[in-house]
């Protein structure tokens, strides 16, 4: 199939998969010919993408042209999506388009309409950071593309080191092929430990230290993020998902509600199944602490936007709501 549609905000796993194919269309000897790599956020260049598919290759093996931040299933412009109507039919067999994208494509579009008619479609989603249980099948996964096998716990200890972090996951992959040899036997949960070391975090244990009112190892577990080149705003992102998701459950319950899965769809949580875990740990708190803590993560947020250091907006943040008692006055407004 000469269409390719690759979407999902797992970039290292996608970007994988698009290696893979270019090594087994492209023939090396005529790769700067035959392989083109464009960027679909300039309209200009997304033109170009569908005029350089339709071109037959050069000799040996087939073209390849990737579309990067393709716009064809997002929103696109009337005048790209009539060059694409026009430029789907005259694709050679011994062409490829890869329309590459991290958003998911947008169903209700023609065009993304057009090319599902047509295309080979690969979703490459991150499971959500609450989601153990899909964190570590895209470990098993990861190690099962390179052709590595993982001894019992190593696949959590690594879902458990990484987290969300798709590049680093693979780099700490090739590390640890590298650390154990093919001859060693499987990667173990100690070959990780020894490794990787002691970056065993992640956004969500974040939440679960501010919850328990310990603002000293919240602070500590976001440096450890902050020095494994996790994004400030991804953490706070995390974050504030996280905690509305408990004021939800919390102000649900409140009202009387029990069926979790009305609560789930409510609180816009895709496994009803997480509900029960959450009522155990907002047990005792109140909607006001919540809310307090969402307004100590606003001015973090705010701080970072202004240019404030990392480190210190997310300690002054957690410090504050820890000597607030995480429950703001009356009337008190978030500072900006």
């Amino acid at each position: 199939m000469p269409i390719h549609l690759y979407w999902g905000d797992d970039e290292a796993a996608r970007q994988r998969a698009l290696a893979v194919q270019i090594e087994a269309l492209v023939d090396p000897a005529w790769a700067t010919i035959n392989l083109s790599r464009l960027d679909g956020a300039d309209p200009l260049q997304a033109a170009r993408a569908l005029e350089e598919a339709r071109t037959a290759p050069f000799g040996a093996g087939a073209r390849v042209v990737v579309l990067q931040r393709s716009p064809f299933c997002q929103a696109c412009p009337a005048e790209l999506a009539a060059q694409l109507e026009a430029a789907l039919e005259l694709i050679p067999a011994e062409g490829h388009l890869f329309l590459v994208s991290e958003g998911k494509p947008d169903a209700r579009l023609r065009t993304t309409k057009r090319l599902r008619a047509v295309a080979e479609e690969r979703s490459f989603p991150l499971p959500p950071i609450w989601d153990g249980a899909g964190q570590i099948e895209r470990v098993e996964s990861a190690a099962r593309e390179r052709g590595l096998a993982l001894a019992p716990g190593a696949a959590e200890a690594l879902a458990e080191a990484i987290g969300s972090d798709g590049l680093r996951l693979a780099s700490e992959l090739e590390k640890l092929a590298l650390h154990t040899g093919s001859a060693a036997g499987p990667i173990t949960a100690e070959a990780v430990a020894a490794l990787i070391g002691g970056q065993v975090t992640s956004s969500l244990a974040v939440g679960d230290a501010l919850l328990a009112q310990r603002p000293a190892e919240a602070i500590a577990l976001v440096e450890a993020l902050l020095e494994a080149n996790e994004p400030a705003l991804r953490i706070v992102a995390a974050l504030a998902s996280q905690i509305r998701g408990w004021l939800w459950v919390c102000l649900l319950e409140r009202s009387g509600e029990q069926d979790v899965a009305v609560i789930a769809k409510a609180a816009g949580i895709g496994n009803p199944k997480r509900i029960y875990v959450m009522r155990k740990q907002i047990r005792g708190r109140s909607p006001d602490q919540l809310l307090a803590l969402l307004r100590r993560l606003l001015d973090v947020e705010a701080a970072l936007k202004r240019g404030a250091d990392p480190g210190d907006a997310f300690r002054d943040g957690f410090l504050l709501a820890a000597a607030q008692g995480w429950h703001d006055q009356p009337g008190h407004a978030p500072r900006r």
